[in-house]
């Protein structure tokens, strides 16, 4: 609907008072029927043949205008312009303009010519009559009122005046305020009428507006009056309702809608009396906000809006896609998003929500679970297969906790179990060997199938005793006892665990401590050709000498460097003083040193290694560089980069404990090595069981015909030597037959006897070398 204000509006409305003059046309016939008998009462009275013709002149006009009115009929207004609008008024005012003239005229020619009382009476009457008929029917145009009063108001004080008597020129002065009052009657009913149109057309577009806006708005909205009935009820709250547009709402309580509600299926009917408790709140003022569930999966918010004695607004909307995204995020912040389990946060707050509710002397327990070799199931088989093994697990975990235990993944591997009522001992011995004992054994993830076992660390204390932080380290403590002990087992922990602990920790800070002061020592075992005649090099092996403790096995410390993560500063100690010691080696000698799986992932290495032979201004030739299975299971591609890169700058590349892993020769073909060191475990029993030499044999076959250097490690006896040597099976030879190893000043003493006598070191030389070296 166009604005009230704007121009078009305007010209609908002097459209539609233009066609008010060519309606209600009985009026003119009326009238002219009126003007005939008139003007022919005269004609027969005074016998004057003028109003015989003005009789005629009248009939005449009114048939014109009558045909002009049926052809205005048939027009479509609807395309009128502004334009049309005038032109037809202006046919109009002709017509009115000839007829009130004709009248004057009558009025005029009675007063001046025929001077008949009964004429002037008659005429004056009839033209005064119809111009106060101007005030109800040509009110529509205020050209057409003023043009009928001129026309038919000057004719008659002409006449008037022109009967040459002051009285009559008297009443000629005094018809000029009738006719002004006739014509500003007329103006002030056409604007009255105009103001009213305006103000109504105004009041339907503000409706409409209002009405547009309620039924577009996002929200479903009642507006009830005092006594609780629906005044309005916007399209979105029928379309919730599922209330067709034909159901009148319009007087009935707010329940007859909720009632509509649950014959459509929008509301459960379990739901009825509750949502109504809720509603009822809102619209007695108790509540001014309230959210209310309609079903399993619909949730409405409500908002009441107070109108005082006038009712109440209700606006609601449908939350059901916030409450579900909150309770997705909930769930996201309380439980693993790969198992499904409850993570740490919401663990620890149900646990103390447990504890909290719980008698004082009440036994609780709270066991830590470690998969065995989980490592070993990502490496050979990724980390896809991983998580589904991880999801196995906790889909058995699940089916226990639904008897007595809260069941949480911290993390990794590792799985939380709270036991909140243990009986005794004997309790939690049997309920944690039916938890291992279900979680242990076959699983089949992609086809594979896999043997896991777990290991288990367990806490048992009362709740007034209970601090939970403490209770995880304990059990942390215990697990870690478990893997000490073989794993596949649970234990319960140990006050003297806690000890082992703190000397750990103790260690842990005394290794950090060795390695940056460059404390740790560094032992050679040398490496001789088959005869043992000639050194060729040596290995370089760290050792630790604890201030407390005396020596510690490198099978301790090492991976205990490794955990800490500082098994890089290590590597890098052993290779400046390797380095550094070998610089000076009779005979160019070459050192070699063990680069750990951390090494072998970062490029860092490179630089380090580079920088050590800037440094000691050593020959990458002379450098050797060992590794190990295991350190190239994480990352083989960067592994085999690093070792590339190493191997273009001149260093040597030997794959160590050669024979033990199970991807080996698969390395033989994708690194670039120069040697493989043979695991000693192919020398043990060499002598005792004929297959070890022949799988010594194959080996060793296979790495000559790929071009690489055999050493042998763990060569003990000279009965294993000869052997060896009998079927050629070596290179080089490292072990305790030729040396074990030994100090730097001790390596330099034997290197230079040998360089001076080249002859075959001896038992007893060998003996008396080695009683400086530890084990």
């Amino acid at each position: 609907m166009p604005s009230a204000d704007n121009t078009t509006f305007a010209d609908e409305v002097r459209l539609s008072f233009v066609a008010s003059l060519y309606q209600k046309r009985g009026t003119l016939a009326a009238g002219m029927v009126a003007h005939l008998v008139t003007t022919l009462a005269i004609y027969l009275r005074i016998d004057d043949p003028f109003y015989l013709y003005a009789a005629v002149a009248l009939f005449a006009t009114w048939v014109f205008r009558n045909l002009d009115m049926l052809a205005f009929d048939r027009l479509d207004k609807s395309s009128f312009k502004l334009k049309d609008t005038l032109r037809w008024e202006r046919r109009y005012v002709a017509g009115s303009l000839v007829a009130a003239f004709l009248l004057g005229t009558i009025c005029g020619h009675a007063l001046v010519v025929a001077q008949d009382p009964f004429a002037e009476l008659v005429t004056i009457s009839v033209t005064l009559a119809t111009m106060i008929s101007v005030v109800g029917r040509n009110f529509g145009s205020r050209l057409n009122v003023d043009m009928i009063i001129l026309a038919a108001c000057v004719p008659i004080m002409a006449g008037l005046v022109m009967a040459r008597d002051p009285y009559m020129s008297l009443m000629a002065v005094l018809l000029l305020p009738l006719f002004l009052t006739t014509r500003s009657m007329a103006n002030g009913v056409r604007d009255f009428l105009f103001n009213s149109v305006t103000a109504e057309r105004k009041t339907a577009e503000l409706a409409e507006r209002f009405d547009t806006a309620l039924n577009n708005m996002s929200h479903g909205l009642f507006m009830l009056d005092g006594d609780g009935r629906i005044e309005v009820a916007n399209r979105k709250a029928r379309e919730f309702f599922s209330i067709e547009k034909t159901t009148d709402l319009t007087g009935r309580a707010l329940k007859a809608a909720l009632r509509l509600g649950t014959r459509n299926g929008v509301i459960a009917k379990e739901n009825f009396g509750q949502i109504s408790q809720h509603l009822d709140s809102l619209i007695s003022g108790c509540d001014d906000r309230a959210l209310v569930r309609f079903d399993k999966n619909t949730w409405l918010e409500f908002s009441a809006r107070y109108r005082g004695e006038k009712g109440v607004v209700l606006i609601f909307e449908d939350v059901s896609e916030r409450i579900q995204s909150e309770k997705r995020i909930l769930h996201m912040a309380r439980f693993d998003n790969l198992t499904n389990l409850p993570n740490r946060s919401w663990f620890n707050e149900v646990l103390g929500m447990k504890i909290a509710s719980a008698k004082p002397d009440q036994k609780l327990a709270l066991a830590v679970l470690d998969i065995d070799d989980f490592k070993h199931v990502n490496d050979t088989m990724g980390h896809v297969n991983g998580d589904k093994l991880l999801n196995a697990i906790a889909n058995r975990l699940r089916s226990l906790s639904r008897q007595k235990f809260i069941v949480s993944r911290f993390g990794g591997d590792e799985f939380v179990l709270f036991l909140p009522s243990i009986d005794d001992i004997d309790d939690l011995h049997a309920t944690m060997d039916y938890v291992i004992d279900t979680l242990r054994g076959t699983y089949i993830i992609d086809g594979h199938k896999l043997f896991i076992s777990l290991s288990g660390g367990v806490v048992m204390s009362t709740v007034a005793r209970v601090q939970v932080e403490e209770m995880h380290i304990q059990a942390d403590l215990a697990l870690y006892e478990a893997k000490r002990r073989d794993k596949n087992r649970w234990t319960l922990f140990e006050a003297s665990m806690d000890q082992r602990y703190s000397e750990r920790q103790g260690m842990k800070a005394a290794l950090r401590e060795a390695i940056r002061t460059g404390a740790m020592d560094l032992y050679y075992q040398p490496m001789f050709n088959p005869q043992g005649t000639r050194i060729v090099g040596a290995e370089a092996l760290s050792r630790w000498i604890h201030p407390e403790l005396g020596p510690v096995s490198p099978a301790v410390y090492i991976p205990l460097a490794e955990e800490m993560g500082i098994i890089s500063e290590l590597t890098r100690c052993v290779i400046d003083r390797a380095v550094q010691d070998s610089v000076n080696w009779p005979g160019n000698l070459q050192v070699s040193v063990n680069l750990s799986a951390h090494d072998l992932n970062d490029r860092a290495i490179i630089s380090v290694i580079a920088d050590a032979l800037d440094r000691a201004n050593l020959a990458p030739d002379r450098l050797q560089l060992e590794i190990t299975e295991s350190g190239l299971m994480n990352d083989l591609k960067t592994a085999r980069e690093i070792l590339t890169e190493l191997r273009s700058m001149g260093m040597s590349i030997a794959i160590d404990d050669f024979g033990t892993g199970y991807s080996s020769l698969s390395y033989l073909d994708m690194l670039p090595l120069n040697k493989v060191k043979i695991d000693r475990s192919f020398v043990r029993d060499l002598t005792k069981e004929p297959k070890k030499m022949k799988l010594l044999r194959g080996v060793v076959h296979l790495a000559r015909e790929l071009g690489l250097e055999v050493v042998v490690e763990g060569v003990e006896t000279e009965d294993q030597l000869a052997m060896i040597r009998e079927n050629n099976c070596a290179d080089i030879i490292q072990g305790y037959i030729f040396g074990m190893p030994m100090t730097h000043g001790s390596f330099i003493e034997l290197a230079n006897k040998l360089s001076g006598n080249p002859r075959r070191l001896s038992v007893v030389g060998r003996a008396s070398q080695t009683t400086q070296s530890g084990n």
